[in-house]
């Protein structure tokens, strides 16, 4: 029995096929991941730049100031790759390769089967779980 209509295998489709969506899923789902790092490089690196350039102004308030100006000149505001801060990294992630990896993802899904996701984590839950115990209920609601 299928968890519900949305995590029902269409007739037709076979196992290697939602495998293979599975397979796609699991890698969107390590995508997703290595986004968030990238944006928590985009974060760290930017109050790296904040708080670099408060120690900059410290160093020039304790008469460091031919110090604080080769840090001030040559790291501060500093392009983190060429050409880029991280908030034009993490544009051309987006745009590129993260938007194509979820278009491609969704396409597939609905040329193979009718747009539904997570196919064959719901039927791994249906032979998994335990018919009728507490906990193991096949929806959110459901009593069997």
């Amino acid at each position: 029995m299928a968890i519900d209509e949305d995590h029902t295998r269409p007739d037709g489709v076979d196992d290697l096929t939602v495998e293979a969506l599975g397979n796609i899923s699991e890698a969107l789902e390590a995508i997703e991941i290595a986004r968030g790092h990238l944006y928590t490089f985009h974060r760290l690196s930017g109050t790296a730049d904040l708080t670099l350039g408060k120690g900059v102004e410290q160093l020039r308030e304790a008469g460091h100031a031919e110090l604080a100006d080769k840090i001030d000149r040559e790291l501060v505001g500093r392009n983190v790759l060429q050409g880029r801060w991280t908030f034009q990294v993490v544009e051309e992630y987006d745009d590129g390769y993260y938007a194509t990896f979820k278009r491609l993802d969704r396409e597939a899904r609905e040329a193979l089967v009718e747009g539904k996701r997570h196919l064959y984590e719901a039927e791994m839950k249906e032979d998994r779980r335990s018919n009728g115990r507490p906990g193991h209920e096949r929806k959110p609601g459901a009593e069997d």
